[in-house]
This record gives C-alpha cells, sequence and structure tokens, in this order.
C-alpha cells in the first residue's frame, strides 16, 4: 500500500511540475503608446505590465496598471489618468487571448516565430476581440514576445475634449514587449 501511495504521490508531482514548466510570465513587461498629431507628438511608457503565457493551451494574458503610464510632460500624465483613461475608476487594463496554431512553436529549443494573436482587450471596462500578428523569440527558458498594433480611444470610450482634439491622433500605435520566464 504505502509503494502505491508514494508511486502515485510521485506521479501527481510529475504532473504538476510539468504543467508549471510550460507556463512562462513576467511583472515587469513595457508598453508603449504613441500619438502622432499635428501640434504634438504623446508618447507614454508603462514598464510595470504583468503577463503571462501557457505553452500547451497558448492561452495568454497580461495586465496593465494604468497609472503606471510615464509621460515626458507631467501635466499630460495628469490629463491621461483624470480626463481620458479615469484610472481612479478603471486601475487596470487587460488583454484575454491565444496565440494560435500554438502547437507549431517548439519552447524547449531557440528559435523565432511569427505568431498570431486573438483575444478581448479592455479598456475603461469596454472590450473588443482583436487579433494580431508578433513575434516570439525563445531562447532557454525565457520567451521574448513582440507587437504592434493600432487602437482608436474612441473605441474604448475615451473621449477626447476639444480642446485637445488637435493634439492627441484618432488611432494610436501601441507596442507590447515582455520577457517572460519559464516558472
Amino acid at each position: 500500500m504505502n509503494n502505491f501511495r508514494l508511486l502515485f504521490l510521485t506521479g501527481l508531482l510529475f504532473l504538476v511540475f510539468e504543467s508549471v514548466a510550460q507556463t512562462f510570465v513576467t511583472r515587469n513587461g513595457t508598453i508603449r503608446f504613441f500619438s502622432e498629431a499635428p501640434l504634438e507628438n504623446i508618447e507614454a511608457v508603462n514598464r510595470q505590465v504583468s503577463s503571462a503565457l501557457d505553452a500547451e493551451t497558448g492561452e495568454f494574458v497580461f495586465r496593465v496598471v494604468m497609472r503606471s503610464f510615464s509621460f515626458e510632460k507631467s501635466l499630460m500624465q495628469q490629463h491621461f489618468n483624470d480626463n481620458f483613461v479615469e484610472s481612479h475608476k478603471y486601475p487596470n487594463a487587460t488583454f484575454e487571448g491565444q496565440i494560435i496554431e500554438i502547437g507549431q512553436i517548439d519552447f524547449n529549443s531557440s528559435g523565432e516565430y511569427e505568431v498570431a494573436v486573438e483575444g478581448d482587450l479592455t479598456i475603461k471596462d469596454t472590450t473588443h476581440f482583436i487579433s494580431e500578428q508578433g513575434v516570439l523569440r525563445i531562447n532557454g527558458d525565457t520567451v521574448k514576445g513582440e507587437s504592434q498594433f493600432v487602437i482608436r480611444p474612441e473605441d474604448y470610450n475615451i473621449t477626447i475634449p476639444s480642446r485637445f482634439a488637435r493634439n492627441i491622433a484618432q488611432e494610436i500605435e501601441v507596442t507590447v514587449n515582455v520577457n517572460l520566464t519559464r516558472q
């Protein structure tokens, strides 16, 4: 009986280890956004992006603390948080999605893979399905993920007051960079 119990526990630990070994995470990814408008360009960077990737299922998620975006000018940061994204009401933006055809990626050997990512992007409690291209670079126990795409503030209930209309583009370029480590 004790041998059976030991064998069962060993098998259970092996399954748990295998499951954990295929998860990659980070708490310090980077999201950058850029607005090119006639009066001025606006850029902000956030280096406090939490992200996780399940290499078995392709599930990919990230969470962004909106107040953690840094701007060149403090007044821009204040307007962003208070007037545009209302970070006091909506403290986080999230993405919950999946890397398509995850089975084509070998996470146990170094390489670069172009991927398609689909899922729900939520900003200010407004969710839209997005489908974008990206790159995964695998090197040992790390996965570097990169993607660049465009969002429209109005799609996420972000209203630009008329006095700022010439300062902020109708389309915002978003760049995502995450360096995930195998857990």
